[in-house]
Parts: C-alpha cells; structure tokens; sequence
C-alpha cells in the first residue's frame, strides 16, 4: 500500500491544490484511500497499545467526541501520508512565511523539520484518529502544540457520508482583519482528503498581504458514527 500511495500522493495536481489553498485556505485531494484501507485504519483505534493518548473532548471543553493520538512508530500509511505530502506543501507554506513576515522558513523534508520541533521540546507525534458519534461535534480550534508549528495540515475522511454517518461536515472559519469571519464546508467522500491552514495564512489586497485568521471544526453528526484520520506535520511538547 505504501509505496502506490506515494505515487498517488506524488501524482496529485499540486498547481490546482497550491491555488485553491492560496485562495480559500483550504483544497480537496479527491480520494486517496480505498475502503479497505479506511476500514483498516478505523479498526486501529481499538488497539490502545498503538496511541499515547486518548482524548474526550466534553473534559476539555472541546465538543462531544473523542479521539487517540498515534504513538511512535506511526502506522505505515499515516507514515506516508504525512512523508510524503510535506514536501509538496513546504514551498507554500515558504511563501506564506515571507508574505506575513515571518522569519521561519521551513526545510524541504519533514525529517529535517521535525529535527527541528525535537530541538524544541517537541517530541511526542501528532498524528491522531478522532471518532464521532450521534449529537457529537468538534468546536471550532487551531492544532497548535508548540513554538514550532507547521501552517498547513490534512484530514482524511475514513467512513461513508450517507451511510456510516449524517451530518458532521467538515467547517472552517477565516476572519479577516475588520471583517465578519466567513465560513468554508468541505462536504468529504471516503477516503478523500482536506489540506487546509492550520491558525494563519495571508490574504492579498491593494496593500499588500495582511494575515487571515483560521480555525476548523467538525459540525453535528445527526445520526451514525463517523471517523477521521488528522495529520498534523509538527510535533508536540
């Protein structure tokens, strides 16, 4: 499964995705796991051995649901996924930099940047299953663990809209600078993708870039249980 998945991910329009995320903070892959591959990843989460730690969002005050974040080593498709797809999104996430005038720049492999979240603490992966159940939801949020964070992340859809689940689209919010927030719902198929920007990303007007506020979240599940995969590029403290 590995290595035709990096082919698949390699084979990606990233012209088509670099533009809708430059424009809308946000852009579909299109699938890129089978069903099988999603039901092998959703049967994961019963073996706690895999995780470091299980999340109920109620506690937290961050909705209803739950969810696990992977242990090291990750899976082999999480670990492809997120290999595979960072340095397709490092230039971006350059240019993003540059435009909002940071001085971070980030390397071309994720070895070398996660070298460098390690260097500041950050040590424990990201990457996470997160389930749903009738009534749950996930306010919205930006998945900061540290000072080093990477600006752009993915989640895959693992179960069937229209027959595992209703409802739960997935919503992200933009808040421009003097501006009402506006709203993108990204309505997924199984095994399909979302990149979208984690917390900021610049906007262009007649001024120049100016920074576009970003958060995500997951609306009600009406009925049925539903299931993602999160990859998150940086690590956490």
């Amino acid at each position: 499964m590995a290595p035709s998945l990096a082919t698949q991910i390699d084979a990606l329009d990233w012209t088509q995705l670099d533009t809708d995320l430059d424009a809308y903070g946000a852009a579909r892959t299109g699938p890129l796991l089978n069903a099988e591959t999603c039901a092998q990843l959703v049967g994961l989460y019963q073996e706690a051995d895999r995780f470091r730690s299980r999340i109920v969002m109620r506690r937290h005050g961050f909705g209803e649901g739950e969810y696990q974040y992977f242990a090291n080593p990750l899976p082999p498709i999480v670990e492809t996924l997120r290999e595979r797809v960072y340095p397709h999104l490092a230039p971006l996430a350059n240019r993003w930099a540059e435009r909002l005038g940071w001085s971070r720049r980030y390397p071309d492999t994720l070895d070398d940047f996660l070298s460098e979240c390690h260097a500041a603490g950050q040590l424990r992966p990201t990457p996470l299953l997160l389930t749903y159940g009738a009534g749950d939801y996930n306010r919205l949020h930006q998945d900061l663990y540290g000072e080093v964070h990477f600006p752009l992340q993915m989640v895959v859809l693992l179960s069937r809209p229209g027959a595992d689940f209703e409802g739960g689209s997935f919503v992200l919010t933009e808040q421009k600078p003097r501006h009402q927030s506006r709203a993108e719902v990204l309505d997924l198929a199984q095994g399909e993708a979302a990149i979208f920007a984690v917390a900021q990303r610049p906007g262009y007007g007649t001024r120049g870039p100016y920074k576009l506020v970003m958060r995500h979240g997951v609306s009600r599940i009406t009925s049925g249980a539903r299931t993602t995969l999160g990859v998150i590029f940086h690590d956490a403290k």
